[in-house]
């Protein structure tokens, strides 16, 4: 795979649903938190990663990411999930295409990323499947720039997937549909994650 595909890390939503003691993506998740684990996992991948974040968030973020590559959202401004995918977007303006990644999908593996860019070669719009299930990362060509830009409020993409050409990517990755909601999501991650083999930190 020659392109140049991003992995952008959407880390900036409220996460308002989570009622644990503190914001979902801070909690531990083994020796990182979870949106350290979901940096690493997208770094491992080889593949330029853009952090979508707010200031409360900053020091999870223990990764050599450029500064350019770290995106910290207004407080005041508006913070869905399409503004958060527009941000990410242009500053890899440049690239062939964009993987998302919510920040709260710590199991999803590097191959897993990979095997999505590479299926951007084929179709404008990509996202990974499991077992029959929809799950992400989901991929956009460079095609679809002028659109994703243009993202607004918490519907994302989902139009997008709607009118393009799509792949679905299968794999035996059930990280890309398991993402925290609940105290119980998160419990169910850590049991996963102790009965794992250990993935070393970029």
């Amino acid at each position: 795979m020659n392109h140049n595909f991003a992995v952008i890390v959407l880390a900036a939503g409220a996460g308002t649903r989570y009622l644990g003691p503190r914001h979902k993506l801070s909690e531990m998740l083994g020796d990182r938190t979870v949106l350290a684990r979901t940096v690493g996992n997208a770094l491992a991948s080889q593949m330029p990663v853009v952090v979508v974040t707010t200031a409360e968030l900053l020091e999870q973020i223990r990764a050599p990411l450029p500064t350019r590559d770290i995106v910290v959202l207004d407080p005041d401004a508006p913070r869905g999930m399409g503004d958060s995918i527009a941000a990410g977007v242009s500053v890899r303006a440049s690239a062939d295409g964009w993987l998302v990644l919510p920040g709260d999908m710590p199991l999803v593996q590097p191959q897993t990323l990979r095997a999505v860019a590479a299926a951007l070669e084929q179709q404008p719009v990509a996202f990974a499947q499991h077992r029959g299930r929809r799950g992400h990362p989901v991929g956009f060509g460079s095609e679809l720039f002028s659109e994703l830009v243009r993202l607004q409020g918490d519907e994302g993409a989902r139009r997008l997937l709607a009118r393009y050409p799509t792949v679905a990517v299968d794999t035996d990755d059930p990280g890309v549909l398991m993402d925290i909601d609940t105290v119980d999501d998160l419990a169910e991650m850590r049991r996963r994650v102790e009965d794992a083999p250990p993935i070393a930190a970029p």
